[in-house]
């Protein structure tokens, strides 16, 4: 067991077996992060199950974890102290991924200086590829959870498509709001056919432009991350699945997208991701065709008079 800083220890489940040099270092508090729970007395503890694998969503769950340490540290008083101990079984990767989102969120550091901090007071963590990215997320979206994100909403999409393989369980909140089914303050994207709504603004999951053609020739190619986010290159949009697709994307690993109204083709989608125009690999893909759909943006009755 080490301490990071003041209060925040990084273990493995072997600290657990020393109850009480635990509490002669301080540790009020116990935070698991692994595939079982462990039974532990007298501590206020928070079980987060979690396999040291590509397929961990650890993402949406670091707030949860980030608060449990806050809310921790925050307990001590005059007259008892308050130490917190995240730990995973070995102590080098879920747990080390943890104590950096916290240090990211709670002294506004980056993912490599958070993760520096960490190697200097325990050097043999070593966190898997996976992990790193999603703390690279966490701190595209500014050290916070955000389930409106773009970047959210296709790293969960991505996730789903680990996790149900055939695609016949699929949660029914992946699914965006009808648009057609409800009154809309933000633009709208309509079938050019027949002006049935399809889906709102918010539903488009913007990505990196490519590098043109040439990135044909490999599918999957990495794209530089300081690539422009403008998608004038595209021609198509790439959205989170919306409700009226539910009965056609079900079971079905790629297909063709038609309009709930007058099925028109409007576009494809494929689970396994898609490539789009601009030569940048989008997975899993729901592509909507630009020269299908108009844009309709909300009128400002103060803007007519």
């Amino acid at each position: 067991m080490i301490e990071v800083e003041s209060g925040l220890h990084i273990g493995s489940v072997s600290d657990l077996k020393e109850a009480e040099s635990l509490r002669a270092a301080g540790i009020t508090h116990i935070l698991t992060v692994d595939s079982e729970e462990p039974a532990v007395d007298g501590f206020d503890t928070k079980f987060i199950r979690a396999l040291d694998d590509a397929s961990t969503d650890l993402l949406s769950r670091l707030d949860d974890c980030v608060k449990f340490i806050s809310d921790a540290l925050r307990a001590k008083t005059e007259s008892q102290s308050a130490g917190v101990l995240v730990h995973c079984h070995v102590g080098q990767s879920r747990s080390a991924a943890v104590v950096t989102a916290y240090l990211m969120k709670t002294q506004q550091l980056t993912l490599q200086d958070a993760y520096s901090k960490l190697q200097n007071s325990k050097p043999d963590v070593k966190m898997n590829e996976e992990f790193l990215e999603q703390l690279g997320l966490y701190e595209l979206m500014n050290f916070e959870v955000d389930t409106t994100n773009p970047l959210y909403k296709q790293f969960r999409l991505k996730k789903l498509t680990e996790k149900y393989p055939e695609l016949q369980n699929v949660p029914k909140e992946v699914f965006a709001v009808d648009p057609a089914q409800m009154q809309n303050t933000e633009a709208v994207y309509r079938c050019r056919k027949c002006r049935r709504t399809l889906f709102r603004h918010s539903s488009i999951l913007s990505h990196c432009v490519g590098s043109g053609a040439s990135a044909f020739s490999q599918k999957k190619q990495r794209i530089p991350s300081t690539a422009s986010n403008d998608l004038t290159l595209c021609t198509s949009y790439f959205i989170e699945p919306v409700q009226w697709m539910e009965q056609a994307l079900l079971g079905v690993m790629d297909g063709q997208l038609l309009c709930p109204k007058c099925c028109s083709k409007l576009g494809s989608f494929n689970w396994y991701g898609e490539q789009c125009s601009c030569g940048r690999w989008v997975t899993p893909a729901f592509q909507m065709h630009k020269n299908r759909v108009d844009e309709i943006k909300p009128i400002s009755l103060s803007a007519i008079k």
